[in-house]
C-alpha cells in the first residue's frame, strides 16, 4: 500500500493560504484521480480541488473553514501502490517568512502565549504591519484568533484600531465619565420587523477590500461625457454579421477597453500602483472586468495584455470570462495581475458611479448607460439641438500618484476617443 498526500496548492504567485470551504468526501470514503474531494477559497475566487490519486482518504487534517497555507498537506490517500508518495516540494515565497527587520526599531519581546505558529505571519498581515509602524516585537505581542493562534488581518485591524483609540484618550484631558442613559442596552438587539443578514465569505472580503481600499488611496473622481452616436450606430449595423461570422456578442465593453487601452498608452502613469513613496509604473495593460455573480456578489477577472488583443479577441475574452464568472468556473489566475479596472454600472440603469478603487492599482473607470438626450451640435451653419447617444463617465483614482490635473485630462481623452469613433472601420 502506498499513501499520497493530498497538498494544497499554490494557486497563483501572491496567493500565500485558503480556506476550506467544503469537505465533499470524510475519511475512510473511495475516490477516483480528479474526482473533486473539497471546495477552497481564496481572497480572489473559490476553486475545487480534485484528487490526486486513487484510493482510499485514510486522513484528514484540516477542517472546514481552517485556513491553510500552500504546500500544506491536507489529507492523506492510500492507493494500491507499495512506495509511499511525497508531494512535491514548494518553495515558500520570501515574503511568506518572518521579516528580519521590523518597520520600526523596537526591543525584542518575549512571544506571546498560545501562538504555536508564533513568527509566521501572511503578506498581508505583514504589510498593513508596515503601512501602521508596527514592528515585529510588537507584533508578536498580539494574541491571534486563526488556525493555531495566528494573528489574522481582523486581530492585526482590531489592534490598530484600539492602539489609535488609546492615544487619542491620552492626548486629551479626562473627561467626566458620562451619565448613563436611562434605558441604555448592552449588546444590539433588533425588533420583529428587521431582518438580519449575515454576510456570507465573499461579502465579507468584499467589505475587507473596499474598506481598505478607502483608507489606503485618498480617492478623487472625475467626471466626464462622451457622444457615442457614432459608437453606437456602428455597432448596431455590424452586431449581426460580427455575431455571425465570430459567434460571440458584440457588447459595449471591448469597445470601451480598446479606447481605455489607447488613452493608457497616451498616459501611462494611469497604469500604476504606489508602494510606499516609490510609484511602480506597469508595463502590462491587463484590465480587470467588475463583474456581477448570481450571488450578488462582486468580482473582477482580468484580461491579459489587452494591448494586444484586437476588437475579436477583446470580445472574446470578455465573454469568456462573464460565462465563467456566471457559472462559478473562473480559476484564480483569472482574477490576478489587473492594473486597471473598469466598471459598466449603465448596465444596471445607472447614469454615473464613483467606483473604488481596486487595490494596489491607481485608478478605475465607470461607464453609465447610454441615454438619448437632445445637445447642441455645431455644423457649419451653425449651432442646432439634435438627439445623440450620450454617456457619463467618471474615474476615481489615488491622489498621492495622480493629480487632478492628469485624472481629468485622462478622462477627456477617453470622451475624445469615444467620440471620433471611425464609423467606417471593418472589424
Amino acid at each position: 500500500m502506498a499513501i499520497v498526500d493530498l497538498v494544497m496548492p499554490k494557486m497563483g504567485e501572491s496567493i500565500m493560504e485558503a480556506t476550506i470551504l467544503r469537505w465533499h468526501k470524510k475519511e475512510g470514503d473511495f475516490v477516483k484521480e480528479d474526482e473533486m474531494v473539497l471546495e477552497i477559497a481564496t481572497d480572489k475566487v473559490d476553486s475545487e480541488l480534485p484528487a490526486t490519486a486513487e484510493g482510499q482518504i485514510t486522513e484528514i487534517l484540516y477542517h472546514e473553514n481552517d485556513i491553510v497555507p500552500v504546500g500544506t498537506v491536507i489529507a492523506r490517500i492510500q492507493t494500491s501502490g507499495e512506495e509511499s508518495i511525497a508531494p512535491q516540494p514548494q518553495p515558500v515565497p520570501e515574503q511568506t517568512r518572518p521579516r528580519e527587520t521590523p518597520v520600526e526599531t523596537a526591543p525584542e519581546s518575549p512571544q506571546r502565549e498560545g501562538n504555536s505558529q508564533a513568527g509566521f505571519y501572511s503578506p498581508l498581515v505583514l504589510t498593513i504591519a508596515r503601512n501602521e509602524g508596527i514592528g515585529l516585537s510588537e507584533l508578536e505581542k498580539i494574541r491571534g484568533t486563526g488556525n493555531e493562534g495566528r494573528v489574522t488581518k481582523k486581530d492585526l485591524l482590531e489592534y490598530v484600531a484600539s492602539k489609535k483609540g488609546d492615544q487619542d484618550a491620552d492626548s486629551k484631558e479626562p473627561a467626566p465619565a458620562p451619565r448613563e442613559k436611562e434605558g441604555a442596552k448592552g449588546p444590539s438587539t433588533y425588533g420583529s420587523n428587521i431582518e438580519v443578514v449575515e454576510m456570507d465569505r465573499m461579502r465579507r472580503l468584499i467589505a475587507e477590500h473596499m474598506v481598505r481600499s478607502k483608507a489606503t488611496s485618498p480617492h478623487v473622481t472625475s467626471f466626464s461625457e462622451a457622444d457615442v452616436t457614432n459608437l453606437v450606430r456602428w455597432r448596431e449595423k455590424v452586431k449581426g454579421e460580427f455575431e455571425k461570422r465570430e459567434s460571440e456578442k458584440l457588447t459595449y465593453t471591448p469597445l470601451f477597453i480598446e479606447a481605455l487601452v489607447r488613452c493608457i498608452k497616451k498616459f501611462p502613469l494611469i497604469n500604476s500602483s504606489v508602494e510606499g513613496d516609490k510609484i511602480l509604473i506597469r508595463k502590462e495593460i491587463n484590465i480587470g472586468l467588475a463583474t456581477t455573480l448570481p450571488s450578488g456578489n462582486l468580482i473582477v477577472p482580468v484580461i491579459r495584455s489587452a494591448d494586444q488583443l484586437n476588437l475579436v479577441g477583446l470580445t472574446r475574452q470578455v465573454n469568456a470570462l462573464a460565462a465563467a464568472a456566471r457559472t462559478g468556473k473562473l480559476r484564480p489566475e483569472d482574477t490576478q495581475g489587473g492594473t486597471f479596472t473598469i466598471s459598466n454600472v449603465g448596465t444596471f440603469g445607472s447614469l454615473m458611479g464613483t467606483p473604488i478603487i481596486n487595490q494596489p492599482q491607481a485608478a478605475i473607470l465607470a461607464v453609465g448607460i447610454i441615454k438619448k438626450r437632445p445637445v447642441v451640435v455645431e455644423t457649419p451653419q451653425g449651432d442646432s439641438i439634435a438627439i445623440r447617444h450620450m454617456i457619463y463617465l467618471s474615474m476615481s483614482y489615488d491622489h498621492r500618484s495622480i493629480d487632478g490635473a492628469l485624472g481629468a485630462t485622462f478622462l477627456s481623452a477617453m470622451a475624445t476617443e469615444l467620440e471620433h469613433f471611425d464609423s467606417n472601420r471593418e472589424f
